[in-house]
């Protein structure tokens, strides 16, 4: 039996939408009634902040250009214009000077804290905790809102399998499952029940669609993918997002399909609008509009404004290509104003869920401002964050927590006491240089005798966004300080990884290891001491593969924000139990990217007793560890799954009993994993569908219920209709996609 649902269907799609919704809003209708063509495109400008808007207003020039445009009402969003003040003044001068007063949006990078840094998206996913990231967004929300913004271009939802996209430490990895779950827990926070709350941001899902799939990991890519892996990977963390009712979505750089997503009609009409009955509005990337000339796909800046546009790209981000081509597109007949009404419609009802139209300054409350921002219950929130990101990825030994007194402790590393890597990429807002140091948590541990040794710079120079990173690669004036250190030492803690600017934007990597001499540092180190705790700190897998041979004890804390140090120290020192678990897979190699858990299993698996089967002939095919790995200084054990079919419902409950059997309370991420055996579209290996991240006491069982339905156990075909197929099922229950107690069941 076939059961199916639509979900879309790229190249059958080329819809029309008029109207976003069936809105009640006179003031809206009236308004737009009101508006002048060149008033309605207005709308869709959005400018980058182009001048101190506290200070006198611009004389010639672009910028001057600009501040003409707004009080003509020809700017509909700005961003980049932060803090009350600021704020204030540019709403004043769109308000109280143009024809209509039509007040704008102010948007802004959010990505993981305002001035409250919190751990990189990445690190937050680690932690597999929604009530924990909603409230990270949600506080991210409450900052921001206080300094004038009410708009955030996060949370990215972008699947990715390929270690080397910088980007992947905006994103919650390579798992649809997981990844939608997440983008639910953001918007969620972002936004709250209530959007005209005066502490509630609008969201935006972004990077619409398959960014994250750009070949060979380079930023700005091209992406190539097939439509099993854009239906059932790509497209369902966009699709959570629009059900929990995000507001917004960012278009992306790339292409798919040869056409540009800023262009692609199918994506943006088609299917967000048309199928997904997505009622908010559509914003450019950064000059995306513009960039579709060099992709070869519009011939002038006129002509893609008018791709733009048909598509149902609806607001423009620092190309000015509406607000230069768009009216006379409109008069000449090539761009019908239907396509406008509908794009203005849109921006202006997220302005009234805002509450702008009865308060266009209701974001611009100084004292908020002053009392919010950097509040203690936000930094106390950023901790435990903090806390729950981390992973351990190796503990031989038990090497770990460390004893609280009576060892000799040699900490080592270029950012052992390094105050702004931690803090990550977006972070636009943060003060530089304010994290917490390792060295400085460490030493709120008294009972040991702690010696710090840099051993080598990591970089050459402090780096501040945007600038690029230039890593040490000659200087080793540190190192035999180091080494001496270490041969002394009864245990060395060892801080190695990736500055904070390595990864993000732009920050694409060909080389995944250890950057610099970081690895030289390490195995000279590991000569005279190999009683080594490695701390990783890095917003990307790493390839460590001499590292888990040779270093008994690996704790991955990612970029964890401004608390990092604090966080640190009460997991090395037991004080916090490690919970998190890996949302990417981390390979052994960068011959491996791109590597994930849920691959396909091919016609020749293996392995078999000849070379002609799917392997490499100098690595393994399996990842160094694995997606959902992540150890605790507890031990769990699994036992007693039972499955228990519904053929009616075409449902299967799984009961399974997990017991902690160590003397430490500790937190367990419990994982259900499913393969489809035999399907009309072959399926992965295995696919998760089902987590609960729970609390086990110390010597304790727990016994816990998942429920499958035909919305787990299904899946997409090639046409984006969602299929429900009868027939024999695998499941595995474990704390991980690579180790599990298995079963099996059928559904006739």
């Amino acid at each position: 039996m076939r059961v199916k649902f639509k979900f879309g269907c790229l190249g059958l799609m080329f819809l029309t939408v008029i109207a976003c919704s069936d809105s009640n809003s006179s003031r809206i209708d009236e308004l737009l009634d009101s508006m002048s063509l060149e008033e309605k495109v207005g709308q869709m400008n959005q400018y980058s902040g182009f001048y101190d808007a506290t200070g006198p207003s611009p004389e010639e020039g672009d910028a001057k250009n600009k501040y003409e445009n707004v009080k003509k009402g020809l700017v509909g969003s700005m961003l980049n214009v932060r803090g009350v003040e600021a704020v204030r003044a540019m709403q004043k001068i769109a308000v109280e000077e143009s024809r209509l007063g039509i007040p704008m949006i102010f948007g802004f990078d959010v990505i993981h804290g305002y001035k409250t840094t919190f751990p990189i998206p990445l690190a937050e996913a680690a932690s597999w905790d929604m009530d924990a990231i909603e409230n990270a967004a949600r506080i991210s929300a409450i900052e921001a809102a206080a300094a004038g913004i009410n708009w955030t271009f996060a949370p990215m939802v972008d699947v990715s399998r390929d270690a080397r996209w910088g980007r992947v430490m905006e994103g919650s990895g390579e798992d649809p499952f997981l990844g939608s779950a997440i983008a639910v827990a953001r918007v969620k926070g972002f936004q709250g029940d209530d959007l005209s709350d005066e502490a509630t941001i609008a969201a935006c899902a972004k990077h619409f669609a398959a960014y994250g799939f750009a070949e060979s990991g380079k930023d700005y890519n091209t992406a190539d993918v097939g439509t099993s892996t854009l239906y059932n990977i790509i497209l369902p963390p966009f699709k959570a997002a629009v059900d929990a009712g995000v507001k917004t979505f960012m278009n992306s750089f790339n292409e798919l399909n040869g056409i540009p997503a800023t262009g692609s009609q199918e994506l943006q009409r088609g299917l967000l609008k048309g199928e997904w009955g997505f009622d908010g509005f559509v914003v450019s990337d950064w000059g995306s509009i513009g960039e579709m000339r060099d992709h070869g796909f519009a011939a002038n800046g006129e002509d893609a404004a008018r791709i733009a546009v048909n598509a149902g790209s609806d607001m423009d981000m620092e190309s000015h290509l509406y607000v230069k081509h768009l009216v006379e597109l409109v008069k000449s007949g090539v761009v019908r104003e239907s396509h406008i009404d509908d794009a203005v419609r849109r921006i202006l009802e997220v302005k009234e869920e805002l509450g702008l139209f009865d308060d266009p300054y209701k974001y611009c409350d100084a004292e908020r401002e002053e009392l919010l921002i950097g509040h203690e219950d936000h930094v106390e929130a950023a901790l435990d964050m903090a806390r729950k990101s981390m992973v351990l990825l190796k503990n031989e030994g038990n090497l770990l927590p460390l004893a609280k007194e009576g060892q000799k402790i040699a900490l080592i590393g270029p950012l052992a006491h390094e105050n702004n890597s931690p803090l990550g990429n977006w972070r636009l807002a943060a003060d530089d240089s304010t994290a917490v140091t390792v060295l400085e948590g460490l030493k709120t541990y008294e009972g040991n005798q702690l010696e710090y040794a840099e051993g080598v710079r990591l970089v050459n120079n402090q780096i501040h966004f945007p600038n690029e990173v230039e890593i040490n690669t000659t200087d080793k004036g540190g190192m035999d300080q180091a080494v001496k250190a270490a041969a002394s030492a009864d245990v060395v803690l060892m801080v190695l990884g990736e500055y904070g600017y390595q990864t993000g934007e732009g920050r694409s990597q060909s080389d995944i290891g250890l950057a610099g001499l970081q690895q030289e540092l390490l195995e000279k180190v590991h000569a005279v001491n190999p009683n080594i705790v490695l701390v990783l700190m890095n917003g990307r897998p790493l390839a460590l593969e001499w590292a888990d041979k040779n270093i008994p004890a690996i704790l991955e804390t990612w970029h964890l924000g401004e608390q990092s140090g604090n966080a640190i120290a009460e997991v090395l020192y037991g004080d916090y139990n490690p919970s998190g678990k890996l949302p990417v897979s981390f390979p052994r190699n960068v011959g491996q990217v791109p590597i994930y858990y849920n691959y396909k299993n091919t016609g020749r698996p293996g392995p078999k007793g000849e070379v002609f089967w799917s392997h490499y002939t100098d690595s393994t095919n399996d990842p160094l560890y694995g997606f959902g790995h992540g150890l605790s200084y507890s031990d769990f054990v699994y036992e007693d799954l039972k499955i228990t079919t519904d053929d009616v419902e075409n449902k299967v409950t799984v009961n399974v009993t997990v017991h902690n059997d160590s003397n430490i309370d500790g937190e367990e991420v419990v994982q259900v994993y499913i393969r489809d055996r035999v399907a009309s579209v072959t399926r992965p290996v295995k696919e998760l569908k089902a987590f609960k991240k729970v609390l086990i006491k110390a010597g304790t069982r727990m016994d816990l219920e998942f429920v499958l339905e035909e919305k787990e156990l299904g899946f997409f075909d090639n046409n984006g209709v969602f299929i429900f197929e009868n027939g024999e099922f695998d499941i595995m229950v474990g704390g991980n996609s690579q180790f599990g107690i298995k079963s099996s069941f059928e559904l006739n």
